[in-house]
């Protein structure tokens, strides 16, 4: 090896690289069950991380057959690119595949992972799922460990990486243990995501031996020193090496740059020279680059901002292009920036010598105007190669100086529409605000904002609304059905930024102002769905009056508008307590085969999929629970076949948990919600539905089991408290939720003002339903032991308020109420923790469901049966009780 390239002071570095590329080699081929390794290269630019890894693949490329190399290397320019670091490691391989094959080994995510990956063209139509694309690529790489391993997958300048790749890099890190793949990355500590380094770090620490953090220091003196002796003579001056490691401050590159320019200029090694070599020095690596620019020359210095624009592997003639220049011209000034080490040249191709200089070499741009048309005449490259389709254009469009002209916003939206096919809407956003910025013309202002307002939908709540709103005010304004959708998408934003009292005036506006006919019925069912959400609704009663009334006008008609307000009107019935039958009625007249009928399935982009979610929670409370399961269940394999890995399968992963829960089964609900709660709810954001709900359900299931300490560190850390509620109902109740809480750890007289100030909330608003919130009975509960009396008389309300349910006679008296003597309690409950501890469950399993009156009733009478033995219940409410209960019974919970 030439004494250029000869690295000092890392060949420990080397050395362990090595050893872990020889090591999956030898797992891999014993079938080690766990042969995954991470190397993490951290440092200062010029520090070494970009060569290390060129050693670590040199040596993989020295033996080809004995692994598969995935190589990416991300760059300053191309962050606004998405998936440019996945593309760059995937795309090669993937693309030498025949067609078949690569289709085999995607599987089912072919349509969703291709054009993140450039290997079919992005069309604008419906928006992939961010998470879903993510899950593509962790598919797509587990198949190419498991099918062609062992891979080294090897990052450079990790810290540039685009937020896509990122996102997808730091979800799939924590799988590589059990692949036969190593992953080597290198990055800038200082310039890396902190929340991306600590994944890192800790995958590191989960590896053991086969993980490691390698921190690069600068060159000691005595390295510097052997450096400059190496290639200007032993018998260089002590002083003058010296000085070389102090003014480059032992950065590798610095002195690896100066030592060239020493050879260059032919300078003697001498204490004399000293100031030539301060001055050499300015002129060396990435410093002072516009001044070596300057020198040599106009054409060389366009050439070079050309070359920092597009940032990536060019040609002369490409080159040329973009800088403006005839091909000759081009030609001599690529040669005297490759003689100079700014430039490399590997073949017919060309790049920056150190990311360090491309960085430096755009940040010399200094004037505007330059800067714009090189962005420019890169753009019309990319759009008249007609690779990347817009979207590759995109990161030079977003940087032209706005000029009022339609084309490049038109531009603009279609590489949005680009960007979300393939499952980028922050990429998407960036275009459509700059396209605002151009401005379009005045017809399409409102039309990019709704575009920007949907782009952003769930990841940017206020955002969209006030995008929406600004395009609904917009003249001229939307046509009828995209102004249409921009009210019912801009309810769901209010809603999920729990403003659903907005969502309910900005639908009844709308509807008010609209003529009969299938929109207006839509548009109707959307308000009604945003005031059937409404916890505290003043006008709840009335609400549930003009639904009836609606549903009634629509008798006779199937359309999927007619059906959504009848399963509306079955969740109403059901909140309010009002017949079982009546509602279970409206429920399967809109289901077909444990399915949502047509028009009302889950990926309905028109409705929405909160209808069938209404429609899963009336089976649910009515004790079909049978029903709502197979409703669940397909929403889960729809959303899955959409590639809906978000959010939505969050939800549907919720829904499953809560039909598990009311069936008794405690332990296999709390295993769904779990990681629903890590891997979805809580990457929504603080405060989303989805969070507020997998986080009450959960704490239900702890205190169930009887884990009350955990239940209230869950609630308290994710700010369920009282008073602090959000304006959509919870799954459960979130105020009884909070009061049992409270009742749980003593505080009993905080839990009475909470259930007694929430239950005549609810009687305000017509909500009667004792199992959803069992207000009622808990009140009766927590004061059984101060007032038996009063907790009789709530416990009998709760009763007579279970509806009738099929087959059975409605509003019957409990025994317990009507004075006979009933088991004793803590009998009662003592035989139930018995059961749960032989079956994981907290009720009895059974294979028909109960109907839910019944389920109502129990509770009620547990609660009558608890006044009669006040004692029992003091002792309950104490600390020392529930300690005591919590210990005996911890095993039945594990």
């Amino acid at each position: 090896m030439d004494e250029r390239h000869q690295l000092y002071e890392r060949e420990e570095l080397i050395g362990l690289g090595a050893r872990a590329l020889d090591r999956l080699r030898a797992d891999a081929a014993v079938g080690d069950n766990s042969p995954g390794g991470l190397l993490l290269y951290r440092g200062a630019a010029g520090f070494g991380k970009t060569s290390l890894l060129n050693r670590l693949r040199n040596a993989a490329s020295a033996e080809r057959d004995a692994q598969i190399l995935l190589s990416a290397r991300a760059t300053e320019q191309l962050q606004g690119a998405p998936f440019h670091v996945a593309r760059s490691l995937l795309q090669p391989k993937l693309a030498q595949m025949q067609e078949d094959d690569r289709r085999a080994m995607f599987g089912g995510w072919y349509d969703i992972a291709a054009p993140a990956l450039g290997l079919t063209p992005a069309q604008s139509g419906n928006p992939a799922d961010p998470a879903g694309v993510q899950e593509a690529l962790s598919w797509v790489m587990t198949q190419l460990a498991v099918r062609q391993g062992p891979l080294l997958v090897v990052v450079d300048d990790l810290h540039w990486a685009d937020p896509e790749s990122v996102q997808w890099l730091a979800g799939y890190i924590g799988q590589i243990q059990h692949l036969q793949m190593l992953v080597a990355l290198a990055y800038r500590g200082d310039e890396l995501d902190p929340a991306l380094e600590d994944v890192l770090l800790r995958q590191v620490g989960d590896l053991g031996t086969r993980g490691h953090t390698v921190d690069l220091q600068k060159l000691s003196p005595n390295a510097v020193e052997a450096m400059v002796r190496g290639r200007l003579g032993e018998d260089a001056d002590d002083v003058f090496c010296r000085t070389c490691w102090s003014i480059t401050n032992g950065n590798p590159f610095f002195v690896t740059s100066l030592i060239d320019r020493l050879v260059e200029q032919k300078v003697d090694p001498v204490e004399e020279n000293q100031d030539q070599l301060r001055a050499l020095a300015a002129l060396s690596g990435a410093r002072d680059i516009g001044r070596r620019l300057e020198r040599l020359g106009t054409d060389v210095q366009r050439t070079a901002f050309a070359a920092a624009v597009l940032d990536s592997s060019f040609d002369v003639e490409l080159i040329s292009r973009v800088a403006g220049l005839p091909f000759n011209q081009a030609q001599t000034a690529v040669d005297k920036l490759v003689g100079d080490q700014i430039l490399g040249r590997t073949g017919h191709e060309f790049a920056f010598a150190h990311p360090t200089v491309a960085s430096a070499v755009y940040q010399s741009i200094t004037f505007p105007a330059m800067r714009t048309s090189i962005h420019s005449k890169a753009a019309d490259e990319v759009i008249a190669s007609g690779k990347g389709g817009m979207a590759a254009a995109s990161r030079h469009l977003i940087e032209l100086y706005p000029d009022d002209n339609p084309v490049v916003v038109q531009q603009l939206r279609q590489a949005a529409h680009e960007h979300l096919a393939m499952g980028a809407p922050d990429a998407a956003k960036r275009c459509l605000e700059r396209a605002l910025r151009e401005p379009p013309a005045e017809e399409d202002v409102a039309d990019v904002r709704y575009e920007l307002g949907c782009a952003v939908m769930l990841r940017d709540p206020e955002l969209t609304v006030r995008q929406l709103r600004l395009a609904l005010d917009e003249i001229p304004g939307l046509e009828p059905e995209r102004r249409l959708q921009a009210v019912l998408r801009l309810g769901q934003a209010l809603t999920h930024s729990n403003r659903v009292t907005e969502a309910v005036e900005l639908t009844r506006d709308e509807v008010a102002r609209m003529p009969e006919g299938p929109a207006r019925t839509r548009l109707q069912a959307a308000s009604f769905m945003w005031r059937l959400l409404r916890r505290n609704d003043p006008d709840g009663r009335e609400t549930s009056r003009q639904l009836a009334e609606l549903v009634q006008q629509q008798r006779g008609r199937r359309d999927p508008e007619a059906r959504s307000v009848q399963v509306l009107l079955a969740w109403d019935l059901t909140l309010r307590g009002e017949s079982s039958t009546d509602a279970l009625a409206l429920a399967d007249v809109n289901t077909e085969a444990g399915r949502p009928v047509d028009g009302l399935g889950w990926t309905n982009t028109v409705l929405g999929f909160e209808i069938p979610v209404m429609l899963g929670f009336t089976y649910i409370y009515n004790d079909r629970l049978d029903r709502a399961r197979s409703l669940f269940m397909d929403a889960a394999y729809e959303f899955e076949m959409m590639g809906w890995s978000g959010g939505h399968l969050g939800f549907a992963n919720f829904f499953q948990a809560l039909v598990m829960f009311r069936q008794g089964k405690l332990v296999d609900a709390e295993k769904a919600l779990r990681p629903t709660l890590l891997r979805k709810a809580e990457r929504l954001g603080p405060g989303n539905p989805l969070l507020w709900d997998v986080v009450a359900t959960l704490c239900d299931v702890l205190l169930a089991k009887g884990e009350i300490d955990e239940a209230v560190k869950l609630a308290e850390d994710h700010g369920i408290r009282p008073g602090q509620y959000p304006t959509a109902a919870v799954m459960p109740d979130a105020p009884t939720l909070v009061a049992r809480l409270l009742l749980a750890q003593g505080r009993t007289e905080e839990a009475v003002a909470e259930l007694e100030r929430h239950g005549h909330e609810l009687d305000e608003r017509g909500w009667e339903h004792p199992v959803w919130a069992p207000w009622l009975s808990t009140l009766a509960l927590a004061l059984a032991g101060t007032d038996p009396e009063r907790a009789r008389k709530l416990a009998r309300d709760a009763y007579a308020r279970a509806p009738c349910a099929p087959g059975r006679t409605p509003r019957r008296a409990s025994p317990c109420t009507r004075g006979r003597r009933s088991p004793s309690p803590r009998r009662s409950w003592s035989s139930s923790r018995a059961r749960s501890r032989r079956s994981g469950s907290r009720l009895p399993p059974t294979s028909t469901p109960r109907p839910w009156s019944t389920t109502a009733r129990r509770c009620a009478a547990r609660a009558a049966c608890a006044t009669r033995w006040r004692p029992w219940s003091r002792a309950w409410t104490s600390p020392a009780t529930r300690a005591r209960w919590a210990s005996r019974n911890a095993p039945a919970a594990s």
